[in-house]
């Protein structure tokens, strides 16, 4: 049996559906106040529905009884952040480390983190590097992925990347590379690391098929659309002032996570690829969607 957390969101619920796919027994761990719309399309895949949250570890406990691999997928980013209650502290850093005692408890063989690349000093990536350590010290087999920047995420209005008006806002000097990857390529990495011997007792960084800078990521989506862009660059300088201003965790870590941006994140997945063949989705594929 596989536990899912984090299964309502981008990664958890596309890994949710490829395991159904591809037979493998799922139950999905689901809040209280979890989206019913979210939790339906669970429930119609067959995957059975667990009550609980990582701030309860005694859900977590219930949760875990007769799983062999726990895929943690959960961030209080940014969608269900709530300062004191569902942040950073309580979600990402003291929560994850609920659910490894709890899997190691329960007899779970392998555990499966979704990290990321970002090594900024923010509390967000503290947050991911000490549940890293946590992880590898529990004595459960482990996978540790570090994707990088979310291309669904990372080139959309929310950040300022508004293809569908022709404007955009780059962080850094924009000719910085970023190994820009698709959710669902992570989704991918995800339930390939279930029963691939290469996941067991490692840390993958994992981006896309070529590094592309902002810059180039601006004229495919000029090309594709026959329209100009206006463009606006945030300096690093501007963003590294910004986070080290910031007192709230939240705003911290996001600027943290676009002065990170700013200074570039290029992945070789060269020798990865040869231990998981799979197909990337280029920032090409993107535009043209």
């Amino acid at each position: 049996m596989i536990l899912v957390t984090g299964s309502t969101g981008m990664v958890g619920s596309a890994a949710c559906q490829r395991l159904v796919e591809l037979g493998k027994p799922v139950k999905a761990l689901v809040r209280e106040t979890s989206d019913p719309a979210k939790t339906g399309r669970l429930s119609g895949l067959g995957i059975t529905l667990v009550k609980g949250d990582l701030r309860n570890p005694a859900s977590l406990q219930t949760a875990c009884q007769g799983v062999e691999t726990v895929i943690n997928t959960v961030s209080a980013l940014p969608v269900s952040y709530t300062p004191g209650e569902n942040d950073i502290q309580h979600v990402d850093l003291e929560g994850t480390k609920s659910l490894i005692d709890a899997a190691r408890a329960a007899g779970v063989t392998h555990f499966i983190y979704t990290s990321f690349t970002m090594d900024a000093d923010f509390p967000l990536s503290k947050a991911k590097h000490e549940v890293e350590a946590y992880l590898k010290a529990s004595g459960m087999n482990y996978t540790i992925l570090r994707p990088s920047y979310f291309m669904e995420a990372w080139l959309s209005p929310m950040v300022g990347f508004d293809a569908a008006n022709a404007k955009a806002t780059i962080y850094g000097d924009g000719d910085q590379l970023i190994s820009w990857i698709s959710f669902l390529d992570v989704a991918n990495f995800v339930v390939e690391s279930v029963t691939n011997p290469a996941a067991r007792n490692t840390v993958l960084a994992l981006g896309g098929p070529e590094p592309v800078s902002p810059n180039q990521v601006v004229k495919l989506f000029e090309a594709k659309g026959g329209k100009s862009f206006e463009v606006s660059y945030v300096p690093a300088e501007a963003l590294k002032a910004q986070m080290e201003g910031a007192t709230e965790p939240m705003q911290k870590s996001f600027a943290g996570l676009m002065y990170a941006y700013a200074l570039g994140d290029p992945v070789n997945m060269e020798e990865t690829l040869k231990a998981f063949p799979m197909k990337l989705t280029s920032v090409q594929e993107f535009v043209n969607r």
